[in-house]
């Protein structure tokens, strides 16, 4: 199965997942506001952490401009509602187990450890306009300095 590679202007894909409450969640029912969609490789590790941390500490600069953040990562809704009361995250965080979101935004793919490859999320950010349409994509983010990089794309 080819990667799909999703590019600015393209629509971005709808899908259905859960939340960290373990409630449904649906790209869709964001449509008239701007999204950051950040996907991450696992809850409370210490990338993913800083990176999560950032989006908090900008958040109000991002509701301010009519921006909701959405994290997901192949967490389960407990690791991820874990995560976000331990570091009082005010977004919302996708339980993606399956990885199918992952698929989708073509984000799942080939990584390699010390030597080892496995399947695995590589960070990326699409910021999604009011459109429904994928205003700016961010492939292979180093996490310092991203969440206001991310915050000049929205403008």
């Amino acid at each position: 199965m080819k990667p799909v590679e999703l590019n600015e202007g393209a629509a971005a894909p709808d899908f259905e997942s859960v939340d960290e409450h373990g409630k449904p969640f649906r790209l869709a029912s964001l449509r008239g506001k701007n999204v950051v969609l950040y996907f991450y490789p696992k809850a409370d590790t210490p990338g993913c952490t800083k990176e999560a941390c950032a989006f908090r500490d900008d958040s109000k600069k991002f509701t301010k401009r009519d921006t909701v953040i959405v994290g997901v990562s192949p967490d389960t809704s407990a690791s991820q509602l874990k995560f976000k009361q331990k570091f009082d995250l005010p977004f919302t965080l996708v339980a993606d187990k399956d990885h199918k979101v992952a698929e989708t935004y073509g984000v799942w793919k080939e990584k390699s450890m010390y030597g080892k490859k496995y399947m695995g999320i590589e960070r990326t950010t699409f910021v999604i306009g009011k459109d429904g349409h994928i205003k700016k994509v961010f492939p292979k983010v180093k996490v310092e300095g991203h969440a206001e990089e991310v915050l000049a794309a929205v403008d």
